[in-house]
């Protein structure tokens, strides 16, 4: 996928996503009316509009709400994964440049990394966490604009660039670029926290600001960082930095501390949904803790040797998004708004949402099974 379409693809992308937590939104608030609620996370959702809607779909509430919680368990773990290979290879790319004699396999960095992040894991209490998330997009921040300082220096003509490569690479950049824009389990949470939820809506409102920045930032780090490395682009634009430079290298080291930062929030939102139905097995008391402790332990280590089994990047970036986020963003919330407005639905949300189900469940099939025949072409040579 080259520039140009690249951008176009984006675009389109970035507008079902924003589609999607639009509706999700609004749906949520119906939900609230209904059930007299002051707050739903997306499983709750789900559940309340199968109970409220269609007769013949009240049976299957429950079930909603179980497959809502399974797809977002398996993107938050799969994030994990991908956050354990993206600071693995950023890692071993410093460490080989200034002590080649004294680098290791990436597996090995890997489980290095799981010093730091089994007892940030560790932490039950997200407000806890707040310091961590703060110091990861501080961290992140600086980072993407001294990424811009080396990718905007010295750019080739556009022209010089095709503007599309091959269609057999669409499904792959399909999984990255759902990847990049899933975060609806993170959109009902978001408005809940706020001060005054309702600004959380509108035109100007933060869900439509924090799309269209995050877009633009999307865009631009895409297009000029294929504009300028063309066909060498590697699946972080980090790892295109120069080696030679130092303050490229203090970029990569940044970017991995975010990273690994940003794994135990995002560790904590498959807990919250797991960790509540097991902990019933144990008895109130330091067992209960240990417990806890413990499960938490072996699910990191679990991801570890995940991301160990498939220590590439932009493969793994892509099954992701293209097994799982796929569903949560672009299959799921025109369902959810069909139900929550059945029968009232007009001819244009019925055809709407139809296609946008059509397009995921396409990209969800043709998107994973490129990401299994590119990670088994890449195992196999």
């Amino acid at each position: 996928m080259h520039s140009k379409m690249l951008v176009w693809w984006l675009v389109q992308l970035g507008y079902l996503s924003w589609l999607s937590y639009v509706s999700t939104v609004k749906c949520a608030a119906v939900m609230k009316r209904r059930k007299g609620d002051h707050f739903m996370d997306y499983a709750d959702v789900v559940e309340t509009a199968c109970q409220t809607g269609p007769a013949k779909l009240v049976p299957y509430s429950n079930f909603g709400r179980k497959l809502i919680n399974l797809f977002l368990c398996i993107t938050q773990f799969g994030f994990c994964c991908v956050y354990i290979v993206f600071a693995a290879t950023n890692f071993e790319q410093v460490v080989a440049h200034y002590f080649p004699s004294a680098a290791l396999d990436i597996r090995s960095y890997m489980a290095i990394m799981m010093v730091f992040l089994i007892p940030l894991c560790w932490i039950r209490k997200l407000k806890y966490l707040s310091p961590v998330s703060l110091l990861a997009n501080i961290l992140q921040t600086s980072s993407l604009v001294l990424i811009f300082y080396y990718i905007l220096q010295d750019l080739p003509n556009v022209s010089s660039r095709p503007a599309f490569g091959s269609w057999k690479t669409l499904p792959l950049y399909f999984g990255t670029a759902v990847f990049a824009f899933e975060g609806i389990s993170l959109v009902l949470p978001l408005q809940k926290d706020m001060r005054t939820p309702k600004q959380f809506e509108g035109l100007t409102g933060v869900l439509n600001t924090g799309m269209v920045t995050v877009s633009v930032l999307y865009f631009a780090v895409g297009f000029y960082g294929y504009l300028k490395y063309g066909e060498v682009v590697k699946g972080s634009i980090t790892l295109n930095l120069p080696s030679e430079d130092l303050l490229a290298q203090l970029v990569k080291l940044m970017m991995v501390l975010a990273i690994l930062g940003s794994y135990a929030v995002q560790f904590y939102v498959p807990m919250e949904i797991i960790w509540p139905s097991l902990s019933t097995y144990f008895q109130n008391g330091p067992y209960q803790l240990i417990a806890e402790y413990t499960f938490r332990t072996v699910l990191v280590l679990v991801t570890l040797c995940l991301a160990a089994a498939i220590p590439k990047l932009d493969l793994f970036i892509s099954l992701v998004g293209a097994f799982s986020s796929s569903f949560l963003a672009l299959v799921f919330p025109p369902v959810l708004e069909l139900i929550t407005y059945w029968p009232n639905v007009g001819r244009w949300t019925m055809a709407k949402n139809a296609l946008i189900i059509v397009f995921g469940i396409i990209g969800f099939l043709a998107g994973t099974y490129a990401s299994v025949e590119s990670l088994v072409d890449a195992f196999s040579t």
